[in-house]
């Protein structure tokens, strides 16, 4: 090799794209978001698993923070937030949704 050649190489393994354990189904559900305490406001769920939900709302949420979501014809259930931009957070339940459960609020937010 003359000085204005260089030998680049590189070894590559194909990327595994990561399942997620539950399937995603797309809703539109209102809920309320509580914190603890009194602090309540109302939220969108956009996107449920039997694991967690995706929301919006227009309260500030913090990554790792331990949120309340009262779901339609379900109750309140316990939430850790895993990510939160402005308007949006990813939530993953306490306790997995039941079949049933999870069956119920698609079925209401696909309506």
């Amino acid at each position: 090799m003359d000085a204005l050649q260089t030998d680049i190489r590189a070894e590559f393994e194909p990327a595994l794209i990561a399942k997620r354990r539950n399937q995603r189904a797309p809703v539109s559900l209102d809920a309320k978001l509580g914190r603890g305490g009194l602090d309540r406001t109302l939220c969108r769920i956009t996107d449920l698993s039997r694991d967690g939900a995706r929301i919006s709302s227009y309260s500030a949420l913090r990554k790792d923070s331990m949120i309340w979501l009262t779901l339609p014809g379900i109750g309140a259930v316990a939430a850790t937030v895993r990510w939160a931009d402005d308007f949006h957070a990813g939530c993953q339940f306490h306790e997995p949704l039941a079949d049933y459960q999870y069956d119920i609020l698609v079925e209401v937010g696909r309506a």
